[in-house]
């Protein structure tokens, strides 16, 4: 196997050119059925197993997301299950959300541990709600259950209301809440390096009501877009006085096996209960929560 090791020259990093595709197809292709890039768990997968602890690292991360999104987002389109209202007030409320926490956490909260407890905190309860959902102590919604078509119909959309057809249900959500919550997220993700996207599909689920089937792939998108902005941000703004830009054969490597475990998971997602996609984000933010709260009681 030392045949395949290699030294990335750009952030010291020494592993088998097979390690990093084949963690992000595993977890992508779980992962990317609940509109979840992976990309939260990449990070401390680069940072505690390959000592990539610079601030390259986001960056990386963030080239992750770029390479690798695109599998999924390609197999929502194609199977008709993307809300592309949804999506845009997703990307419009994120983008200025993540330049807005960048600037909060420079100018104002250098000092991100009682925050990180938190964030912790609030990801613990949504995390639970997703729980409770899965194991059916949530009210059961018509779409769960109907037997109509499995793409997206009759999309509309106001200042005021978004409206789509999905599996014989009208499913309706305010626009102005929908976009107010993905500002909160951006700014989230910016500040504290969450990640928008990561975030935004299950508080759909759980403050909107919406199927997951349907929120995964403009989750996915938004991610997208923002991980676009965020790479430049980190390649070309000096922060401290130097730029951060990625690790760019460690993150195609990344990023090509989230291309392809995104792919098949987006094509898996129909077959997979609505229940079982809950219990893996429950999980993933169980995960990231831990490791939230254990940074600010123990780092």
């Amino acid at each position: 196997m030392d045949f395949f090791n290699v030294t990335f020259s750009a952030s010291g990093v020494t592993t088998s050119v097979l390690i990093p595709p084949l963690f992000a197809f595993v977890l992508s292709f779980f992962t990317s059925m609940g509109g979840v890039s992976g990309a939260v768990l990449i990070l401390p997968f680069q940072v505690s197993y390959l000592n990539f602890t610079s601030p390259a690292v986001n960056s990386t991360n963030l080239l992750y997301n770029i390479i690798g999104i695109p599998g999924g987002v390609y197999r929502y389109i194609k199977e008709g299950k993307m809300v592309w209202p949804l999506t845009w007030i997703i990307i419009i409320g994120t983008i200025p959300g993540v330049f807005i926490g960048y600037y909060l956490r420079v100018k104002y909260l250098p000092e991100s541990g009682k925050f990180k407890l938190f964030v912790a905190a609030v990801l613990l309860y949504i995390g639970t709600r997703l729980l409770l959902g899965s194991l059916g102590k949530a009210p059961v919604k018509k779409a769960d259950t109907a037997t109509g078509p499995f793409v997206i119909s009759n999309t509309s959309i106001s200042l005021t209301r978004v409206s789509y057809d999905f599996k014989g249900e009208t499913l309706r959500f305010n626009t102005i809440s929908m976009f107010t919550l993905a500002l909160i997220v951006g700014v989230i993700g910016g500040t504290y390096g969450i990640g928008g996207g990561a975030i935004i599909a299950p508080f759909c689920v759980t403050f909107f009501s919406l199927p997951i089937y349907t929120v995964a792939g403009p989750a996915l998108m938004g991610t997208f877009i923002t991980s676009i902005f965020g790479v430049a941000f980190y390649a070309m703004i000096p922060v401290n006085g130097a730029t951060a830009p990625p690790d760019w054969p460690l993150g195609l490597l990344f990023g090509a096996g989230g291309f392809a475990g995104m792919y098949l998971g987006a094509r898996m997602q129909k077959h997979m209960p609505e229940r079982a996609i809950k219990l893996i984000l429950a999980a993933i933010f169980y995960v990231i929560a831990l490791r939230y709260a254990y940074q600010y009681f123990f780092c």
